[in-house]
């Protein structure tokens, strides 16, 4: 599509009534919202007309109730300042540390089984396979209690291993 001069002509129109880039790429035809967009650059139409008169700001009465604001608001939440020094412009820093929620579950339905302690040779089929510590460790070893029919571990890992989808969302 080539931009002639009726086409700019009536750009500069609909640019100057307020209608958004989008609009006049519709009324255009043939121009995408980025096009209509570049164009209104080229020409340098940056300002518009406005199809409603901005609201005019109104001052504050005195600078008396502005720091009362801020106190209060600053006393009832706390919010984070961002830092921009050198490379660490990305870091947040709080000023206070977040509550942690954890989900935990009733005493009496958590049950610690006692693990055989089994070596990886020692593992068959209906052993659990839940490893303890770790691997690079003289002291690591695999849990070894029944595991039945259900899976690779016992009931105990098998919960901690295949949580239900309602209980890890609550947990994020």
């Amino acid at each position: 599509m080539n931009w002639t001069d009726e086409r700019v002509e009536l750009l500069r129109k609909l640019w100057s009534e307020g209608l958004s880039a989008s609009q006049i790429a519709a009324q255009l035809g043939g121009v995408s919202r980025n096009a209509v967009i570049g164009k209104v650059h080229r020409l340098k139409l940056s300002s518009r007309g406005r199809a409603a008169a901005a609201p005019t700001r109104t001052k504050k009465a005195s600078q008396g109730a502005s720091a009362t604001k801020s106190v209060v608001r600053a006393a009832s939440a706390p919010r984070h300042v961002t830092a921009s020094i050198g490379a660490t412009a990305l870091q947040t820093q709080f000023e206070a540390e977040p509550v942690a929620r954890q989900y935990l579950r009733p005493v009496e339905d958590v049950v610690v089984p006692i693990s055989r302690r089994l070596q990886l040779v020692q593992l068959t089929e209906r052993t659990c396979k839940w490893p303890n510590g770790d691997p690079l460790s003289e002291d690591f070893h695999f849990c070894g209690n029944d595991a039945g029919e259900s899976g690779p571990y016992c009931t105990y890992h098998s919960r901690i291993a295949f949580q239900p989808a309602a209980e890890r969302r609550r947990a994020r």
